[in-house]
Order: C-alpha cells, then structure tokens, then sequence
C-alpha cells in the first residue's frame, strides 16, 4: 500500500467519523422526541400507546421507519444546498470558502453563530409549551439571539480553545439541531391527530410516524347486527384482549372485549374529500329529516 493510498483512506475515514458526529446526535434526539410526540398524538384520543397495545418494540420500529424515510428526504435537501452553495462559490471565485473558513478562524464569530443556531432550536420547545401563539419573524430572531448569547455563547467560546472543545460543540449543536427538528414534529403531530379526531382527516406527517389510519365496523358476532349505528370506528389498537376505538361522532374512546366484537368492512387510511367530516361517517340509513324544515338531524345509537 502506497503513501498515497494510505492518505486516501485517513480522509475517507476522517470523512465518515465527522459525518457520524453530526447525525447521530440529530437521529437519537429526534427518535427521543418523535417517542414523545408519539404520546401525545394518542393522548389526544384519552389513552396511551400501550393501552393502545404499541409496545416499545413496535414503537421502536416504526420511528425508525420515520428515521430512514427522513434521512431520505433530508440527504435530497442537504446535496442541492450543496450543490447550490458549491455553484455560489464558483460564482464569487471562492469568496463563500475564504469567508467559512475565516469564520472558522475567529473563535468568538463562530461561537455567535452556533450560539444563535443553538438558541433558534429553543423554538420549537416554546411552540411545545403554547408560548409562541402569534410570534412574527422579529420575535422569532429576537427570543433566539438571547436565549443563545444569554446560555450558549460564552460556553462555545471556551470549546472553541482546543479540538476536543471543537469536536463536542459540533455535537452539542447537532443534537440540539434534532430536538429542535422533534418539538416542530410533536407540535406538527399534535395538531394533526386533533384534526383527526374532530374531522375524521388523518394526514401524512401521521402515517408518517405510523400511526394506523384504519377505520373498520364493529359489529356483534353471530348476529351482525352494527354497534353505534353502523358509524365507522378509528380502531387505535388492541391488548389483554379488548379493542380500542374512537368514534369521532361522538367524540369519544371506548373499549371492547375482542370476544364480543366482530370488526368488518376495514378500511386503512381511507380516501375523503377536502369538505370530509365526522358527520360523513353517518349511514345514510341513520339519517332522518327535521319536521318542518329541509335540514336533516343525525341519530346514532348504540
């Protein structure tokens, strides 16, 4: 093996560690804060995840689903700002370059900007506590650059004194990269599963942390004969031996003995117009007209 062989491989491997560095952090605290937000989108319909029966096992493998399909996408994101930042570059002659690495060179400049990058992720943890209702832009900038001077920048300045200081502050901000990413998901996923449960409309960011979109028709056995009026169910899970459902018309979870109910006619992740609500769910057949005028009431029963 030549000199040359060996430097080729030094860098590559120099290459993968730092890359190692960064995502990690970021997939371990998006994983920790999609687990989270997973609780909270089932809290939404008044149970847990293992009440639903989502085990950590089953927990564990669709986040991790989530993880891949968001690798995917963010790798399609971060080579065209590459591509876009390596063709800005080639237009000012390398002026973008020399300005990174200067950067890089003054210690108290990139604790600045790690610091506010630091402070940016804050938000995503004020809009999880309800704290960022009508916030502009302005105060968006404003709350960042003082939560990160006022906590991080002196910090980052010391860790920029040696290369192990260097190395930590990169994952510092890596992983609070990701629980910035996980709190703007959970606030996201939150306001998402609240639309399903008042309108019957699931959405992708759902599927896309695994949450079953399945709708069935419970009946009982032997005579066939539909519960709650024949409306369509949100089957949320299964355990010890009773189903969990959400009727959303109305606006309720129950539970029943996997013995004493038949689930027919299921549907996963269903296809609904825009106008689509939990009254659409009604049979027609449950459906009668107000005396005296044209409007027509919604009857259910159990």
């Amino acid at each position: 093996m030549t000199d040359q062989d060996t430097a080729d491989e030094s860098s590559v491997i120099d290459l993968l560690q730092r890359i190692g560095s960064v995502v990690l952090p970021v997939g371990i605290s998006l994983y920790a804060l999609l687990y989270l937000g997973m609780q909270q989108v089932y809290g939404v319909f008044n149970v847990s995840p293992e009440q639903a029966g989502i085990d950590q096992a089953t927990m564990f493998g669709r986040l991790v689903g989530c993880l891949v399909l968001m690798v995917l996408a963010g790798t399609l994101v971060l080579g065209a700002l590459v591509a876009v930042g390596w063709l800005a570059d080639r237009a000012t002659r390398g002026l973008l370059v020399r300005l990174a690495r200067a950067v890089r060179e003054r210690p108290w400049a990139a604790a600045v900007i790690g610091a506010v990058w630091c402070g940016g992720t804050y938000w995503g943890f004020l809009g999880y506590l309800d704290l960022d209702d009508g916030a502009g832009l302005a105060s968006i900038v404003l709350v960042a650059t003082v939560i990160g001077v006022v906590s991080f920048l002196v910090p980052f300045r010391l860790l920029r004194r040696r290369p192990t200081g260097r190395a930590g502050m990169k994952i510092v901000i890596a992983a609070f990269t990701g629980m910035g990413l996980g709190f703007v998901l959970i606030g996201r996923m939150e306001a998402d599963a609240t639309r399903l449960a008042s309108t019957g409309q699931s959405s992708f960011v759902l599927s896309l942390v695994g949450f079953q979109d399945q709708w069935v028709l419970a009946t009982h056995p032997g005579t066939g004969k539909p519960m709650r009026g024949g409306v369509p169910l949100l089957l949320l899970g299964e355990r010890e031996g009773t189903y969990a459902f959400y009727d959303c018309v109305r606006q309720e979870t129950f539970r029943r003995p996997m013995g004493s109910t038949a689930l027919q006619q299921m549907v996963l992740e269903p296809d609904h117009d825009e106008g689509f609500t939990c009254a659409s769910l009604v049979p027609a057949e449950s459906t009668s007209a107000r005396p005296g005028s044209g409007e027509r009431s919604i009857s259910v029963s159990d």
